[in-house]
């Protein structure tokens, strides 16, 4: 048995490769558009990714530790100015507060008695029936229990305004974007406890490079692009950061955004187009591919490349910063070589093609 099985097996092993040799040379190559890479040496434009934050935003904490006792409002809620947001237990200052206003009956009480014996000695004094030394005395004593009463009237005020730390307010309208406890939690003086966005306007934080930032200046009109609207906006440089100290080495630009009719919301990533002003020359060496033709596998990203056997190539790349719709190429292609743009089949590496 053994001797009829492994030729029948070698048969058909035999069969099988010597039929894909065969497929390969008569299939028939891949129709591709190719384009040569070209340094870009005088750009009308410098680009800055950034993302976009609302004109206002807050992070709410209370002064009072205490134990969370109501939250009322949820994230994505919209919310106006003064609305209550979030309850902390307040009972220790509620107590607090009843001794206060204890205080300040026991010391209207003296002031009103201090008052009357004052008034009396005045006129005492006046008659020449009481004498000069007990009418200073009575003076100091009526200077006394008047001053204790706005005393005791001061901290009243010291633990009304606590309260507003136990109840928490939205600061401006807008929209809540977070909340950082949940009812029952311990409040911690500082600890965040619920933030709120503004929803009036937005604006975009660009981090922009030392090479770059001489070139930009308040008022400066430019163009954001929202990636994932592939929409652009139109805005105006708002501020611009002379220290890039506590950011990387980066500076900071914030650009205020023309109102649009596109969604948009915090946290979206953008690319800023700054105007470079005419007698402005600048000099790079960035090679620039179009975007749409790099695909991704996991962390790698590649593009195919055409050989001198004129076959298809794939070229794994280190990519940097997105200008419009084109990516720079910071490793893996050199100038003045050639990529495929697109083609009339599906591309494998080896594939066979022919440049149209």
């Amino acid at each position: 048995m053994k001797k009829i099985v492994i030729p029948i097996i070698a048969l058909l092993v035999a069969s099988c490769g010597g039929d894909k040799p065969e497929e390969v040379k008569k299939s028939n190559p891949i129709a591709v558009t190719v384009s040569a890479v070209t340094e870009n040496n005088n750009e009308p434009f410098v680009t800055a990714s950034g993302t976009i934050e609302a004109e206002n935003s807050a992070n709410l904490s209370t002064r009072m530790m205490g134990h969370v006792t109501k939250i009322h409002v949820k994230v994505g809620q919209k919310v106006m100015q003064g609305q209550l947001l979030v309850s902390v237990n307040n009972t220790d200052l509620q107590a607090k507060k009843a001794q206060v206003d204890a205080s300040i009956m026991q010391a209207q009480a003296a002031f009103n008695n201090a008052k009357k014996d004052y008034d009396r000695f005045v006129n005492l004094f006046a008659q020449q029936s009481a004498s000069q030394k007990e009418l200073d005395d009575m003076t100091v004593r009526y200077e006394m229990a008047k001053a204790n009463l706005d005393a005791a009237k001061q901290m009243r005020n010291e633990v009304v305004a606590q309260f507003a730390y136990v109840n928490l307010t939205a600061p401006f309208s807008g929209v809540v974007t977070n909340t950082f406890v949940k009812e029952g939690d311990m409040a911690n003086p500082g600890m965040p406890l619920i933030s709120v966005e503004g929803a009036s306007g937005y604006q975009v934080t660009a981090r922009v490079s030392e090479n770059d930032i001489a070139q930009i200046q308040n008022g400066m009109a430019v163009t954001v692009l929202l990636k994932s609207k592939n929409t652009e906006i139109k805005g105006k440089v708002a501020e611009v950061s002379l220290s890039s100290k506590n950011t990387g080495g980066q500076y900071l630009v914030k650009i205020n955004l023309d109102k649009t009719d596109a969604k948009i919301l915090p946290g979206m990533y953008t690319t800023v187009k700054f105007p470079i002003e005419k007698t402005a020359k600048v000099t790079t060496d960035k090679i620039l591919i179009p975007t749409e033709i790099i695909f991704t596998n996991g962390d790698l990203k590649g593009i195919y490349t055409v050989s001198q056997q004129n076959t298809a190539v794939l070229r794994w790349i280190r990519l940097g910063r997105t200008f419009g719709n084109q990516t720079e190429v910071l490793s893996g292609l050199n100038a003045n070589e050639k990529y495929i743009l697109s083609a009339d089949g599906k591309l494998f590496n080896g594939a066979k093609v022919s440049v149209k």
